[in-house]
């Protein structure tokens, strides 16, 4: 991050007796989605566009994609440590380490990427000092619902995954691919189709879209008909940095870190991948399996059992009531048209 102090009408101020001052920042912000992502394209541009339009140019926000500053999983202590100034993080990433947010990552849980990114912002908000107080949390939000893609099917039930390879988008789904006689492969998504073309995976957990953002829907061409997951996501500041803004630099950044900005920074991704399906569904070679009555219970069973699992590690990390919160975390969401139904 650099940041100046820069005298403006130098000749003005010295004939008024005073200098006018005002403090110029660039900020890198990094992630490690593909530089053609719409996160990076829409999102990230419209954000960063914004913040040096509210602040008159004093603040410009550079984008750095594709993992250039650092690998996927290491975003969160990029930010931290003061290597980057922004990082787009992905907490299930390193499982176990942020274990109040992974709630947000439990299935059954969300029904669309949009509305759902402000009422987890609001939630997350309520936490996020407690989980991540080494970095200024300035949005928090979720990618549209996702399920497993595989090279072979069927794929209605759990047990039809038993002895496969599938790389898990996070934490929870992991564990769920554990549950379900299957092994997780752990790889972050800008590694999901050298793991599946090399054999190395049989399956990935995505949403829809993302598959030929990633170039792998000629691979996996069987698909569980179910939304079943999310995955979470923060935009973390350095605090340092945070802290060493301007208070008119800092009322900028903080306007943009709300929740209105977490549901609008992810919405042409959200629009996306809630259409990716329909798209598959035209192409011949894909085939879609729809879990039946007895199928759904089974499916259902492993989601209570993460969740048990979830609040267990939540109370471990000091979360007073976690079946509290996640009745608030659902609560919110209902009421904004957002719940799994």
């Amino acid at each position: 991050m650099t940041a100046k102090l820069l005298t403006t009408g130098a000749a003005l101020g010295l004939a008024m007796g005073s200098a006018v001052t005002a403090q110029e920042v660039t900020l890198a912000l990094s992630h490690w989605l593909p530089p053609v992502h719409e996160v990076h394209t829409d999102g990230m541009t419209e954000w960063a566009e914004s913040i040096a339009a509210a602040s008159d140019g004093r603040i410009q926000v550079d984008l750095y994609p594709a993992q250039q500053l650092g690998s996927a999983p290491d975003h969160y202590d990029l930010a931290r440590d003061g290597i980057v100034d922004i990082a787009f993080v992905n907490p299930g990433y390193q499982a176990g380490r942020f274990p109040i947010i992974a709630a947000g990552e439990l299935p059954f849980l969300v029904s669309n990427g949009t509305t759902a990114n402000r009422a987890l912002h609001e939630w997350y908000m309520q936490h996020a000092a407690q989980e991540m107080p080494d970095v200024h949390v300035c949005l928090v939000n979720l990618h549209d619902p996702g399920t497993f893609h595989a090279t072979r099917g069927p794929l209605a039930e759990p047990g039809d995954y038993a002895g496969m390879n599938i790389r898990p988008p996070q934490g929870t789904i992991a564990r769920m691919i554990s549950l379900m006689g299957a092994s997780p492969v752990q790889v972050p998504v800008p590694e999901m189709r050298a793991i599946l073309s090399s054999g190395g995976a049989d399956a990935t957990v995505s949403p829809w879209h993302s598959l030929s953002v990633f170039n792998v829907a000629d691979i996996v061409t069987h698909h569980l008909d179910l939304p079943l997951y999310s995955v979470t996501f923060v935009y973390a500041m350095n605090q340092g940095v945070y802290d060493s803004l301007s208070p008119e630099n800092r009322d900028v950044i903080d306007a943009h870190c709300t929740p209105e900005w977490s549901e609008r920074i992810n919405a042409a991704w959200a629009e996306q991948e809630s259409s990716g399906r329909a798209r598959l569904v035209g192409q011949d070679g894909h085939v879609f399996y729809t879990p039946d009555e007895g199928q759904m219970a089974q499916w259902q069973a492993l989601s209570d059992q993460l969740r048990e699992e979830w609040a267990q590690a939540a109370t471990a990390a000091g979360l007073a009531d976690p079946q509290a919160a996640l009745e608030d975390l659902t609560a919110r969401l209902q009421a904004v048209g957002a719940a799994y139904e």
